[in-house]
């Protein structure tokens, strides 16, 4: 009788992810790094919880919140307060406003077709801002039905209409016949976010003194004052349009190919710009009116994301939502924990790290973007 011939072993996840990579799919790495960072996030999130100046006892609230242990001592009323009034919002809002910039900046990066398309660099930032300054000095006389009207979404409404009205006149004078230039859309977003910071400054010689304090919140960006009354303002239009950016995946895809190619293959092109659009001005408005001005998250994140994983959004922009997250939440332990008692505003972390990042990505792309 003929001898059995051997049994051929199925080759392992990675070596088949990295076949895979070698012949250019790069879609199991992409699969297997969400699922890598999606642990990290967690980890993340739990070490915010855990780490800050004060000594809070995070073991007695895991017994008091899982029954254990039920009686006062288990967890006093000052870790009660520290962990669950101050680090778990904090820690929410930092995962929420992360992932709110760095899809923000994925999307726009795809819808401009360039790597430097970012809320803040281009000026969306500072006219979400400029929208939520308007309505803390303006809000008690001039807007005091919106306040009527929409209660604690006041401050998000009025920065979402902020960076609704940048991001479209940004569109329309850096695109001209299907074509975004980098150029023109670099200088535009300097233009309009001076003009933001010019309203804004008149604005601040107009505010009183409890509007002043209430202002230099927005000075460098900051998660200090994260409440869950914050959250429950931001979180619903920012996990909105989250649930919105994976159905924009394949046009955006399509997008990179020109906008009379992706029309051609069937995509509807207008309505996914007008989408891109308000879905932007939507997370990135309810993350300024939160946290202020923080820098850099949607142009290092998408970028470092792109680099590993390749430019496909049906993966890019799950993964831009995870690793924006948990960047902001180290960025913010680190701003609690650098020089304790005392924080640093948190949009210093990020430019320290960012600035170098996007003057990296200049040099590096100059020739081919023509700058």
């Amino acid at each position: 009788m003929p001898s059995a011939s051997p049994r051929r072993r199925s080759p392992s996840p990675l070596t088949a992810i990295r076949a895979d990579r070698e012949a250019g799919d790069r879609s199991g790495l992409a699969r297997l790094l969400i699922l890598f960072l999606a642990a990290v996030t967690l980890f993340a999130f739990g070490a915010s919880v855990m780490t800050g100046a004060a000594d809070a006892s995070v073991g007695n609230l895991l017994r008091w919140l899982t029954g254990t242990e039920t009686t006062d001592a288990a967890l006093s009323l000052r870790d009660r307060i520290i962990i669950l009034d101050i680090r778990l919002p904090r820690a929410v809002l930092g995962l929420l406003v992360g992932a709110a910039l760095a899809v923000s900046g994925a999307v726009m990066q795809g819808l401009f077709r360039n790597p430097l398309a970012d809320p803040g660099l281009v000026g969306v930032s500072a006219g979400a801002g400029l929208g939520a300054v308007v309505t803390i000095v303006l809000g008690t006389s001039v807007f005091s039905g919106l306040f009527t009207l929409v209660g604690i979404y006041a401050l998000p409404v009025a920065a979402f209409f902020g960076a609704l009205v940048t991001t479209f006149l940004l569109y329309r004078i850096a695109t001209r016949g299907g074509q975004t230039s980098v150029a023109t859309m670099l200088l535009a977003g300097v233009a309009l976010a001076a003009l933001a910071g010019a309203v804004t400054g008149v604005l601040i010689f107009l505010a009183d003194d409890k509007q002043l304090r209430d202002l230099t919140f927005w000075g460098l960006g900051s998660l200090a004052g994260a409440s869950w009354t914050k959250i429950a303002a931001a979180a619903p239009i920012i996990l909105a349009s989250l649930a919105v950016v994976p159905f924009l995946a394949r046009g955006l895809n399509a997008l990179t190919l020109g906008e009379a190619a992706a029309f051609h293959m069937g995509v509807p092109v207008q309505r996914l710009k007008t989408v891109a659009v308000v879905t932007v001005a939507a997370s990135t408005g309810a993350a300024v009116a939160v946290s202020g001005g923080i820098g850099f998250v949607g142009i290092v994140v998408p970028h470092v994301l792109r680099l590993l994983i390749g430019p496909d959004n049906r993966y890019l922009l799950p993964a831009s939502a995870l690793l924006g997250g948990t960047l902001l939440i180290v960025a913010d332990m680190v701003a609690r924990t650098v020089v304790p008692p005392a924080e640093l505003p948190i949009g210093i972390i990020t430019a320290f790290a960012g600035a170098p990042f996007f003057l990296w990505i200049l040099l590096r792309g100059r020739a081919q973007m023509g700058l």
